[in-house]
């Protein structure tokens, strides 16, 4: 479900009000813990947090136009979402996070290889969600993501 707000605050604006409680504390978690040097914006029809051309010139392997992603929060029909690369880009991270997860959180861990999703509003571990953010400076993910993840030039 992507949104077609052109602004992270028009996209905020216009959550449903059962939404809008869990995502500001969301995105107040990942704004005051994730390296200054992300920039926050929209990709992919969400709010996301991004390398942009201006220290990483190349852009996204995918589409060069768009800045290098990083992480992605969004409100899907179902359930909220959070999409960080660095978990499905390093494994040190995906198993801090899996070891880290029931410490702060009593319902199961339901997540893809990139994707954790929150179908209970009231069990959103936001902290977590905060150290999270914090794991990879935009130097490290640029190194990460030069290593694992982009597809060589041939």
């Amino acid at each position: 479900m992507q949104s077609k707000a052109k602004t992270p605050e028009a996209y905020m604006e216009k959550l449903p009000d059962e939404r809008k409680a869990p995502m500001v504390k969301l995105r107040a978690a990942i704004k005051s813990q994730i390296d200054p040097n992300f920039q926050e914006c929209m990709n992919y029809g969400m709010l996301g947090y991004v390398v942009p051309h201006s220290l990483y010139p190349e852009g996204y392997h995918c589409n060069p136009k768009m800045p290098l992603p990083f992480m992605n929060l969004a409100s899907q029909k179902n359930f909220i979402a959070v999409y960080h690369a660095g978990i499905y880009a390093k494994k040190e991270i995906l198993d801090w996070f899996v070891a880290e997860y029931p410490k702060h959180c009593s319902r199961k861990l339901d997540m893809g290889k990139s994707c954790i999703r929150f179908k209970k509003m009231d069990d959103i571990p936001f902290e977590l969600i905060g150290d999270l953010a914090a794991k990879l400076t935009t130097e490290e993910w640029i190194k990460l993501y030069e290593t694992t993840i982009k597809t060589p030039k041939k």
